[in-house]
């Protein structure tokens, strides 16, 4: 037996008779017909005997990754003594790479100075931490179990919070008000059913917690819950249970992050192609329980179109369906119950999500544009046509001088001539002015004669409206700083800069309107707020539908001088969403609602279906056991 099943995972029977028919159908097929599966233990705990392969973030996450910041403890941008920004560690393509124009860019643009400095607490003080107050009775019940757990003061105040901005100042200056009182990690599927069987036993809150990297407020425990809170992590669920190479399926434990589960499949040469920016740490069933999409999404589709069934764990018992067919018409889809529903009915615990062959062929792009308007209607026509490379990102001037100043020190004298030449040339002999230009990146792949003809496909189309091929280094680095963005948020708070990024969907003949109009807003409600230096105020179209497309803001300002920055701030914000949803934008694309913009809720999809949602949270979790009061 397992080392999982000795410590409290045994499984139930109807988990045995799915493995024992599995194997059945196997041999009644033949060898040569069977589906390669390789199956993990009935507990994917310690010892399982499915797919190896490490997790990278460990349980006690604090020992890898910032209690008070993004990512990981050895990376950060810093100001070295040379007075330039550097970003420091070895994790990175960035790591140990000079930013010479960043200080000035930040200088000219916030009126920032390193003269001015706010630093966070270096280290958590567990007596500013709430106390725990966990249940005797359900904590007498989960050690017969054996499942593990903490009453941690670190451990909890890790799973307090995701990423908001709000939160990330709470951290640095402060403390919660209320954070979970008990962390629990099960290792499988029935572990999740105890847990859940005990909590409900006892009536207490259970707050499903993944990767942590929400940005909608939807890890926050609210302060008003007198219950026992229990943060149910899923990180030790980070199996691949099995592959189907005929069906090129794969069944994964939830909580998975997105980097182990692409390293794991393509060490078997395959992929699930989801990549959104947080991939790093986010799980895949916060993904299930956003509604996520990642990048490359024109090839692979968003995770509503890569999962073929879901096991979830609710207080009156498991959702799953019978089979695993591509399709059926049985009614409204239960998998739309499930996805998105962040946390609110129950936890993801298993997914089958469809697999592709790792691609045999990757190519960068970019193209440089006279103007947002002529992007904006290159990339209408390039959906239009439906020749979308694997991802195509717009990004207006702001956003471009941004990803400038981003601009690694040049490495000859040679290279810097050649740039000096190319911008020479879209200057002056193109005309492009500088000020007013935009530049889309590209990422194609698939096999190797395909990509091409594609790329000249979507070239083609970009010279129609003016664009002109900027190279394909110019888009490798667009898309390697994808990861590392988030890190400059700390940089800036260390210097009295707040910033966020928020995102819609949108129809395209609203696309040039909802840019322009929640810029100006933005600008608009700073200057009216007292804000003293003007904000950055930028966008980008990152997604193309048919239909429309996803838009992505980004705004910052200098707060030295105004006496409540985080109330201004979230007033912008506010005013920004609101600028959204009359310009006929979406509550959210794929960040989700979480208790940040539920207020909108009934607005977005109406007060019928608003009671729709509240009547299936009646009836699968009457007593509010998962009650996060997120989305309602």
């Amino acid at each position: 037996m397992a080392a999982a099943e000795e410590a409290g995972g045994a499984p139930g029977s109807a988990s045995s008779a799915q493995r024992r028919l599995r194997v059945l159908s196997g041999h009644l097929r033949g060898s040569r017909e069977a589906p390669a599966l390789l199956s993990a233990s009935p507990c994917g705990a310690q010892g399982a005997a499915g797919l190896p392969g490490p997790a990278t973030i460990p349980k006690r996450r604090q020992e890898l990754l910032k209690w008070n910041g993004w990512g990981y403890n050895d990376s950060k941008f810093i100001f070295n003594k040379k007075g330039q920004v550097e970003f420091t560690g070895k994790r990175y393509r960035l790591g140990g790479t000079v930013l010479p124009i960043l200080k000035e860019w930040m200088e000219k643009t916030f009126g920032a100075s390193l003269e001015h400095k706010t630093l966070p607490r270096a280290t958590l003080n567990v007596n500013d931490v709430p106390p725990s107050f966990a249940n005797e009775e359900f904590l007498q019940d989960l050690r017969a179990t054996k499942i593990s757990y903490s009453q941690d003061p670190e451990d909890r105040v890790f799973r307090a919070h995701g990423h908001c901005l709000h939160e990330i100042l709470v951290l640095r200056e402060g403390m919660f008000k209320r954070i979970p009182d008990i962390v629990v990690w099960p290792g499988c599927h029935e572990d999740v059913v105890k847990i859940v069987e005990v909590a409900c036993k006892h009536n207490l809150c259970i707050i499903p917690f993944g990767g942590g990297t929400s940005v909608s407020s939807a890890l926050e425990c609210p302060e008003e819950e007198k219950r026992t809170i229990i943060s149910l992590d899923t990180s030790q669920m980070n199996h691949i249970l099995w592959i189907d190479e005929r069906n090129l399926t794969a069944r994964v434990e939830a909580g998975i992050v997105g980097q182990d589960l692409e390293r794991q499949l393509a060490e078997r040469g395959y992929c699930t192609g989801h990549e959104p920016d947080s991939m790093e740490f986010s799980s895949l069933g916060g993904w299930v329980a956003t509604r996520a999409s990642g990048m490359k999404k024109n090839i692979y589709g968003n995770i509503e179109d890569l999962v073929v069934h879901l096991k979830m764990v609710t207080p009156r018992g498991v959702i799953e369906k019978s089979c695993e067919g591509p399709r059926m018409s049985t009614g409204p889809d239960v998998h739309h119950f499930i996805m998105g529903s962040e946390g609110i009915f129950g936890v993801v615990t298993e997914v089958t999500v469809k697999i592709r062959p790792v691609p045999e062929y990757q190519k960068y792009g970019s193209v440089v544009f006279p103007n947002f308007e002529r992007g904006v209607a290159c990339l209408r026509e390039v959906a239009k046509q439906r020749c979308a490379p694997a991802s195509i990102r717009l990004m207006d001037n702001e956003q471009f001088q941004f990803g400038h100043a981003l601009k690694p020190q040049v490495a000859s004298i040679f290279t810097s001539f050649l740039d000096g030449l190319k911008k020479f040339y879209i200057t002056k002999f193109k005309g492009f002015d500088p000020n007013v230009l935009c530049v889309a990146t590209l990422l194609f792949e698939g096999d190797r004669e395909r990509v091409l003809q594609h790329e000249k496909q979507v070239y083609d189309i970009a010279a129609k409206f003016g664009g002109l091929a900027a190279g394909e280094d110019n888009g490798q680095r667009g898309y390697m700083l994808t990861f590392v963005i988030a890190y400059l948020r700390d940089l800036g708070l260390d210097y009295y800069i707040i910033g966020e990024s928020f995102e819609t969907s949108v129809p395209w003949d609203r696309v040039l309107d909802l840019c322009r109009n929640v810029k100006e807003r933005i600008v608009r409600e700073c200057k009216e707020k007292g804000v003293q230096f003007a904000p950055l105020s930028t966008c980008r179209v990152t997604q193309t539908y048919d239909a429309g497309a996803c838009v992505y803001f980004y705004f910052a300002f200098n707060y030295r001088g105004i006496g409540e920055p985080l109330h201004v701030y979230e007033q912008v914000e506010t005013a920004a969403r609101e600028e959204i949803l009359a310009n006929g934008g979406s509550l959210s694309h794929h960040h989700g609602v979480g208790k940040l913009r539920k207020q909108w809720m009934k607005e977005t999809i109406s007060d019928v279906g608003l009671g729709m949602l509240r009547s299936v949270k009646e009836y699968v979790d009457p007593n509010n056991i998962f009650g996060n009061r997120n989305l309602l």
